[in-house]
């Protein structure tokens, strides 16, 4: 199988940027393509794990004969005043490690080499915090999928357009953490679906049919619609949240998923977790494999 780009399954690192650039108007693809190039093969340190994806607009200007079937911009949705927005850009990078001061560098270096064609909209800076628990104070990730597991989860199998590669949602959450903890234990784990210290799922009557847990396991004819989560923590006091990130070997899993917590499955029940955090950013990406950015890198 075509090799993934390494970055998106090395787990455990503690300081992670995320940036998201939007295309200046008025670009020839020469002009992009030629700075891509640069700043993809810029010599960064080590410590830095490195993943690039990219918009469907974007990647059909830079690989119009190597789009994956499914790839398509993030659309609003929900409804009323429960709608996860999208505010698609066009370049994800994401850094991450244990030498935050080496990722610093290595954003600053990829922003000045994109500052001629792209402006960067969006930035967060994440960490890890207590034992890879959520500012809510549950642990995250906990279904994710282990060993072989994770790549058939996340990439795009061979065979298709963009093999080796994988479909990515970014979100920005906002929570609103003095809600939540005014929750009783009980209360706070009935919104989740899960114990609060040792994370184990609630089960028969117990659990919720709005909770996170409830909302976000779908499955579509008897398939579940598996993702391989890498989100972590942003922010500080004034503001913080969830940075999601998520990786996929098929897009509409994002689509049932979030139909499914926002309200709109057919069932009229929305994910409770949304009434104590709220998603301000939304896109779609293609992360390509690691032969398909090396072409880029060598245009």
């Amino acid at each position: 199988m075509a090799e993934p780009q390494a970055g998106i399954f090395v787990e455990g690192s503690a300081s992670h940027f995320f940036l998201e650039f939007q295309l200046i108007e008025g670009l020839s693809d020469a002009q992009l393509r030629a700075t891509l190039a640069s700043a993809i093969a810029l010599p960064l340190s080590a410590d830095v794990n490195k993943v690039w994806a990219f918009g469907a607009d974007c990647w059909r200007r830079l690989a119009p004969d190597a789009v994956p079937h499914g790839l398509k911009s993030f659309t609003a949705i929900g409804e009323g005043h429960l709608v996860a927005p999208a505010t698609q850009q066009s370049i994800l990078v994401w850094l991450h490690g244990d030498n935050h001061s080496a990722n610093f560098d290595a954003a600053m270096e990829l922003s000045a080499a994109l500052a001629a064609v792209a402006t960067l909209n969006l930035e967060k800076i994440g960490f890890v915090y207590k034992d890879s628990r959520d500012l809510s104070g549950f642990i995250d990730g906990t279904e994710n999928p282990k060993g072989r597991g994770q790549q058939l989860v996340a990439l795009i199998p061979e065979g298709e357009a963009g093999a080796g590669g994988s479909y990515v949602m970014s979100q920005q959450w906002v929570h609103n953490l003095a809600s939540f903890h005014a929750l009783s234990q009980r209360e706070q784990e009935d919104v989740i679906g899960r114990t609060k210290p040792d994370s184990i799922e609630l089960d028969g009557e117990r659990m919720p049919e709005n909770s996170h847990v409830s909302r976000s396991d779908v499955k579509i004819n008897g398939e579940a619609q598996k993702l391989y989560r890498r989100s972590v923590p942003y922010g500080g006091v004034l503001e913080h949240g969830l940075y999601f990130l998520a990786f996929s070997c098929d897009i509409q899993r994002f689509d049932h998923i979030l139909a499914s917590m926002f309200g709109v499955s057919g069932d009229g029940v929305h994910d409770h977790l949304t009434d104590f955090s709220t998603p301000v950013s939304g896109s779609y990406w293609f992360a390509p494999s690691a032969a398909e950015l090396s072409v880029l890198a060598s245009l």
